[in-house]
């Protein structure tokens, strides 16, 4: 299929079932025990910078083990797999001195997860697998003062985070990706650089992608890090007409559900989330197995909440084998049509019928 069948292929699936996302790509890797010496390969032998821990040049190191976790999560069930790119950005990768690297990793990682959805697909061509470019909140924040002696400093501005988004965006759009997902949004301004950027791309002659966007509720308050409500982040990125909406991580889904819940209500598009596996315990780990992870998701499914499902830190490819296998013949959310409004947002969102 070319990229516009894929696309087609991809709305039709979602009318039809609910979709599997992937799982935790760092649980996985962490488990692998690579060393230092898998991360900077040939390639990087003489690097100046230790590598270990920056999983996405492993798309240029050791592709066969990006590769073998594409492999893990469609043989579990996933439908559509992220690309290896969460920190795949000038901004992130400028902590292991490997901003020039930015292009090469993405255009390479979004070809290694098209090779395995392509391979996977002719597997089993009555269900299509599918690539999401993920692109990552940076280690920086647009809303946010790093001084709390001067509110309005920042250490990075729009365009520059606008630029790095473009480059990442431009790159996983050439290696063949089906979808963009911005993903883990804790300052909407980032997302809203990184809706621009994508935006952006056809006037370079690019074809447009579909787009989804997944933010991310930082505790109990219900608000994201730079403080908006769920519906004031979904009212701050519908101009955007995304695919699907979203959150995913800091939260398990005992936790996350009635956040899902308010989504599901207000947008009139998919509803997409993707929990951890629970909360993390004195260690850092996460204790909640697959079987608990997909009870919860089960009944979001029944309840009518959701339209993709998948998992985030502390899930493995056995969490997304028993979250497929729970979900299997419900239906997916059905899209509530809303009153035509005036909807503006700040940290609350604002209605004017």
């Amino acid at each position: 299929m070319n990229r516009d069948d894929r696309i087609a292929a991809l709305k039709a699936a979602a009318r039809e079932r609910i979709l599997i996302l992937d799982g935790s790509w760092g649980v996985y890797l962490q488990r692998r025990g690579l060393e230092e010496a898998d991360f900077r390969g040939e390639r990087f032998a003489a690097h100046a910078h230790p590598l270990k821990g920056d999983f996405d040049v492993l798309c240029l190191t050791r592709p066969e083990v990006v590769t073998e976790v594409h492999d893990a999560y469609f043989e579990a069930g996933a439908d559509i797999a992220q690309t290896n790119t969460f920190n795949a950005n000038a901004i992130s990768q400028a902590d292991y001195g490997l901003e020039g690297e930015v292009r090469a990793i993405n255009l390479a990682a979004a070809q290694l997860g098209r090779a395995a959805a392509d391979r996977w697909t002719q597997k089993t061509p009555q269900k299509p697998r599918f690539v999401a470019g993920s692109l990552g909140p940076t280690n920086r924040t647009l809303s946010i003062s790093p001084d709390v002696n001067d509110p309005g400093a920042r250490t990075v501005t729009f365009d520059e985070v606008y630029s790095i988004y473009a480059e990442q965006a431009r790159a996983l759009h050439e290696g063949g990706v089906d979808i963009f997902l911005i993903e883990t949004v804790f300052d909407t301004l980032n997302a809203k650089a990184a809706i621009k950027a994508i935006l952006d791309l056809e006037a370079e002659g690019l074809a447009p992608l579909p787009i989804w966007i997944s933010g991310t509720i930082t505790d109990r308050s219900g608000r994201t890090l730079s403080g908006q409500t769920v519906e004031a982040f979904w009212n701050s990125v519908r101009h955007a007409r995304p695919f699907a909406v979203g959150l995913n991580c800091a939260l398990g889904a005992e936790l996350m559900r009635p956040h899902i819940a308010e989504l599901a209500r207000i947008a009139d598009t998919l509803v997409a989330a993707y929990p951890n596996a629970g909360l993390p315990n004195a260690f850092g780990e996460y204790d909640e197995g697959p079987e608990e992870t997909a009870c919860h998701l089960e009944e979001w499914a029944r309840s009518g909440l959701v339209n993709i499902l998948g998992g985030c830190c502390g899930t493995t490819p056995d969490h997304i084998r028993h979250v497929a296998e729970s979900v299997e013949g419900v239906a997916p959310r059905e899209l509530p049509e809303r009153p035509k409004a005036l909807r503006l947002s700040g940290l609350e969102a604002f209605e004017l019928a």
